[in-house]
């Protein structure tokens, strides 16, 4: 049998309230859904958030996690952004160690190629920032040395449609 899975990117615009994210989150653990990442921040409306879900599964999965979102009270709107055109991106923070010279030119010389910037430069390592898709921040990281990663951050994935593709409340 193939595997009809895909991923999926729903923008939700819920009321930015206590428990909210708790009862989204809960939703997908009854039904057994996977989070492959979440993003929440409040938007221009101090009391609406925008939360970014990142899934897998089948059309007739997501549609079923589509609508067990729209029934939680506190969800105002959602749209699946992969049903048509849309940006998305990630942020990779980055603790690398700087111990050799040769590893410091290798270092700069990614950041230039990938586009990343240094925000730190003390105590012997650098803190490098880079923002962009998902898969961009995959192959930076599978150029980087793994003996220099210090820490590493990464966010979920945000994303919002092209045009007048608008996600209102």
């Amino acid at each position: 049998m193939e595997n009809t899975d895909s991923r999926h990117v729903i923008s939700v615009i819920l009321e930015n309230e206590s428990g909210a994210l708790s009862r989204v989150a809960g939703l997908f653990s009854a039904r057994g859904y996977n989070i492959e990442s979440l993003t929440v921040a409040p938007t221009t409306d101090p009391s609406v958030s925008r939360m970014t879900i990142v899934t897998s599964g089948s059309n007739e999965v997501v549609a079923q996690i589509t609508k067990q979102l729209n029934k939680l009270i506190d969800v105002i709107t959602l749209v699946d952004l992969t049903d048509g055109s849309h940006i998305e991106r990630e942020l990779l923070l980055i603790k690398l160690n700087r111990n050799s010279q040769a590893k410091h030119d290798k270092i700069e010389g990614l950041v230039r190629e990938y586009g990343a910037r240094f925000l730190d430069t003390s105590d012997g390592t650098h803190i490098v920032e880079l923002t962009g898709s998902g898969s961009a921040l995959d192959a930076f990281l599978d150029k980087v040395d793994k003996s220099v990663i210090i820490e590493l951050v990464r966010t979920g994935a945000s994303g919002i449609g092209k045009g007048s593709r608008v996600l209102s409340y």
